[in-house]
């Protein structure tokens, strides 16, 4: 991988470690792997599972999660088109407020999760070596396209062990 630390905004940092040096499209071909195999056996009924009060639900981790994608992936294909004014951060809280994921089905989320995921695969499968180090600014940081793509990989790595963690133990028991 050989990211360097000016190809990411600090805060982003846990999430690229979470990354090991693996080459991107096995991040995210086996992130795709796992997160399915997690989520796919939890039911209906268990998916509006929240492991504490005031944590979101596993549809909305998981909702949270393909917004996340797809607002990155928006930022990597400006970066690499050479977008030049700041691109602006986003709520995240808000962001899944507004979108109350609980009302769709998770069959509904699953599935579009799929279909994100194989566009981010497409978008950074096409990007050449030099769009890949394009650098840029986004919510106060610097950011290579590459960078965007790493945090992509890294925040769902980050989602999958909270998942197992805090989500899953308490399905089983139920």
């Amino acid at each position: 991988m050989n990211i360097q630390n000016d190809e990411y905004g600090e805060f982003y940092a846990g999430y690229i470690v979470r990354c090991y040096e693996r080459p991107l499209m096995e991040l995210l071909v086996t992130g795709r792997e796992n997160v399915i195999s997690l989520i796919e056996p939890v039911s209906e009924e268990e998916s509006f599972y929240r492991y504490d009060t005031g944590k979101w639900s596993v549809k909305e981790v998981l909702g949270h999660m393909i917004d996340t994608e797809r607002i990155f992936s928006f930022r990597a294909l400006a970066l690499a088109r050479g977008e030049k004014p700041e691109l602006p951060g986003y709520d995240h809280n808000q962001y899944v407020i507004e979108a109350d994921f609980n009302r769709h089905s998770l069959k509904n989320l699953v599935q579009q999760y799929r279909l994100v995921r194989e566009a981010t695969m497409a978008l950074f499968s096409n990007f050449s070596e030099e769009e890949l180090l394009r650098k840029g600014r986004v919510n106060q940081s610097g950011f290579s396209v590459r960078g965007l793509g790493y945090v992509i990989a890294g925040h769902e790595l980050h989602h999958i062990s909270i998942l197992k963690e805090y989500y899953l133990p308490g399905i089983n028991q139920s």
